[in-house]
């Protein structure tokens, strides 16, 4: 009994992420429990939406065109759906340019969710761009059993562990333990890899979290390369993210075009994490160019 109460609860949640971060793991610990760095979303859109700037980064490094057709596979609350509609709809084109005005495909398998990606999108996007975003409800790692390599572009922003979340809830807190994120890693290498299976050759994929693990980050990113064997190539990160800070310059006004990008390079990807960068994240993606 005392052996698994050490495996779970607060005390076990502070080991297992100061063996991940050693002694930054304090400062990175109370970056969190701080509170979120928020920007507010414009361009394009109906209202305000109020989001963290390191989510935009994800959701950009899609770089998502108008006559594209995207795919976002976990799309609620819907902030990222957003994004990929500035990209897709920009505010100086009308949807009907052109031969083909392209599509959003919002999935959400939550009915709770789903209902407030809905709000979202009908609350904030205009009415020409809301008749061309389609909101689905599907598992989103089964969607490429009944549409393969239909898409130029999907993104999987999984269900993940979301450490500031759970620093915030005593009952979280209380539950936590290791499996957590082990489970969290399994689930989101199955979406991951329907991701890959929806897009078409030549397309591209950013997987994303919020996640502090790289049980969860890039472990899975690995995983799903390995599987590609040979088909599956990462995108420099640290560039996707200076062209979404350029394409989004009004949502990071602290931050001087001559720095470098926020986040830091993982081994496929980049994270961005609130105690190096100014209250932005937890966020963590990497973009992956499917080449057959």
């Amino acid at each position: 009994m005392g052996s698994a109460k050490r495996q779970r609860g607060e005390a076990a949640f502070e080991r297992w992420y100061t063996d991940l971060y050693g002694e930054r793991w304090e400062g990175l610990r109370a970056a969190l429990l701080g509170g979120t760095r928020h920007a507010a979303l414009e361009t394009g859109l109906r209202r305000p939406y109020l989001l963290d700037p390191a989510s935009v980064l994800a959701a950009a490094a899609l770089e998502a065109r108008p006559g594209d057709r995207v795919l976002d596979l976990c799309a609620a609350p819907g902030g990222k759906s957003l994004v990929l509609a500035c990209g897709l709809f920009p505010g100086d084109r009308t949807c009907e340019e052109g031969p083909e005005p392209g599509e959003l495909v919002c999935n959400e398998r939550s009915s709770a969710r789903r209902a407030r990606l809905h709000r979202v999108l009908d609350d904030h996007l205009r009415p020409e761009v809301r008749r061309h975003v389609r909101v689905t409800g599907h598992d989103a790692a089964r969607w490429a059993l009944h549409e393969a390599a239909a898409y130029d572009r999907v993104l999987a922003d999984v269900p993940c562990s979301s450490e500031q979340h759970v620093l915030h809830s005593s009952r979280a807190l209380a539950e936590w333990s290791p499996s957590r994120p082990k489970r969290l890693a399994q689930g989101a290498y199955a979406i991951a890899c329907a991701a890959v299976d929806a897009v078409r050759p030549g397309g591209r994929v950013v997987y994303s979290t919020c996640a502090l693990s790289p049980y969860e980050n890039d472990a899975v990113v690995g995983r799903l390369l390995v599987r590609g064997n040979g088909t599956l190539k990462p995108v420099d990160a640290a560039l996707v993210t200076a062209r979404a800070i350029e394409e989004f310059r009004e949502l990071f006004p602290g931050d001087d075009a001559s720095e470098p990008a926020p986040g830091e390079s993982t081994e496929f990807g980049r994270i961005v994490l609130p105690d190096r960068d100014r209250g932005l994240g937890p966020i963590y993606f990497a973009a992956i160019e499917r080449s057959g």
